[in-house]
């Protein structure tokens, strides 16, 4: 590698080219909305309904990620069965998969004439066109995140201190809460962060199964589509704006904690 001061200034130059240089712009281009237009168009009703579904499925499907990625991690790590490597392979589907594929196959399967929305119709339980189905879109795209963040932890974890805490009467439950948890607890927060980020800004697989009705289940990023259409380019931005600023400041929550739970591990 090159010397630290060229290699920074190549990091940096790279960095505001492609990543803040964008951003600058959506910042620019919604500033000069001017106040009072901005505030009427990014905190309308339409608009706050739409920030509650996008944020609320994200979260929900990151959760929903996190616990089931965890486990899906540990049988790809701890167990040999026929067919792991098929199941490591479809684990990675979602990242392959276009999102627009993606999107039309869950709405075949989930809705009230697929093989699944359809019996679950039956009794009263309806997944697509509604805020359930764009949950269960951002679980399908999120769910890799978490599985391939945590399982090279997992791998890299012995189970000799399992055995050891076993051999002092520790349960299974005991061993996984105070030995294991907050070994893997700063990659399984790295896997929310990244499935919940990823899931705030998807669009392709979501539109298909969402039902798009307006303050039910219109996500952001379609809203921006919207307005775009519509050519109201300055009203585009400032949605996006607002996004831009509340995931970054969420991002940020998520990494304090992970810092902090580091420096407590630390003895810090």
């Amino acid at each position: 590698m090159p010397g630290r001061a060229l290699t920074l200034g190549v990091t940096f130059a790279w960095l505001g080219l492609v990543v803040l240089l964008p951003l600058a712009a959506v910042v620019a281009k919604s500033v000069g909305l001017g106040p009072a237009h901005f505030v009427e168009v990014a905190f309308s009703p339409r608009a706050l309904a739409a920030y509650r579904l996008s944020f609320g499925a994200a979260l929900a499907a990151a959760a929903v990620n996190g616990v089931f990625g965890l486990l899906i991690a540990w049988v790809l790590v701890r167990y040999d069965f026929p067919g792991k490597r098929l199941a490591g392979a479809l684990v990675d589907l979602p990242f392959a998969l276009p999102t627009a594929v993606a999107g039309i196959a869950l709405t075949a399967i989930y809705a009230n004439t697929g093989i699944v929305g359809g019996p679950l119709g039956k009794i009263g339980i309806t997944l697509a066109y509604n805020p359930a189905g764009v949950v269960l879109a951002l679980i399908f795209i999120g769910l890799p995140f978490v599985v391939r963040t945590v399982e090279p932890v997992l791998a890299d974890l012995g189970q000799d201190i399992e055995e050891a805490a076993a051999t002092l009467g520790a349960s299974r439950l005991v061993v996984f809460r105070r030995v294991l948890l907050p070994e893997i607890l700063p990659a399984l927060l790295t896997g929310f962060a990244l499935a919940f980020a990823r899931g705030v800004g998807e669009y392709g697989s979501v539109i298909f199964i969402a039902g798009n009705m307006p303050f039910r289940s219109e996500i952001a990023p379609l809203l921006i589509v919207t307005q775009l259409e519509q050519f109201d380019y300055e009203g585009a931005t400032a949605i996006a704006a607002v996004m831009l600023v509340v995931s970054f400041a969420m991002l940020a929550v998520i990494n304090l904690i992970q810092a902090r739970e580091r420096t407590w591990r630390n003895g810090g």
